[in-house]
């Protein structure tokens, strides 16, 4: 696990919104399983307030560790993906991937009906869900708003 620099090489839009809001970002880039734990106590040790996870492939496959690491360092995690939130991460705000996935398949319907796939539109996702674990804000010693639980489309209990 490598620490990322600082020095403007991961300068993107959240990095931008970060400066705004007047926060600090940490960029920990890991490359194998055991990086995550490496990851979290840095984090921690760094005086981190939260963990926003960018998801991949790796984290998509550890994140019953993730989420454990991020209750036993107290770093509330956030993702896009709700699939996190379900393993026991705070909350995530993102494309339903169940819409994104029925969606797909009219392009796969229409591909094997003959239509080039170069010829078919890009589209953004239009459905997007909110999805809020209050066991582990409970267990993170956190209080959601209840207005904020209003606007969830799952509360996970």
């Amino acid at each position: 696990m490598k620490k990322a620099p600082d020095s403007g090489v991961n300068d993107t839009k959240m990095d931008a919104a970060a400066r705004v809001l007047r926060l600090r970002l940490q960029h920990f880039e890991v490359k194998n399983t055991s990086g995550f734990a490496t990851a979290f106590a840095t984090a921690k040790k760094d005086n981190a307030g939260a963990v926003l996870l960018v998801e991949s492939p790796r984290a998509v496959a550890n994140r019953v560790l993730i989420a454990e690491l991020g209750i036993k360092h107290r770093l509330p995690i956030m993702s896009q993906f709700s699939r996190v939130v379900e393993a026991g991460g705070l909350m995530s705000y993102g494309p339903d991937l169940g819409d994104l996935f029925r969606r797909a398949a009219t392009y796969v319907d229409k591909i094997l009906k003959g239509a080039k796939p170069a010829d078919l539109p890009v589209e953004q996702p239009t459905k997007f869900e909110l999805v809020i674990n209050l066991k582990t804000a409970k267990a993170l010693g956190l209080t959601i708003p209840p207005s904020l639980l209003a606007r969830a489309d799952e509360v996970i209990q």
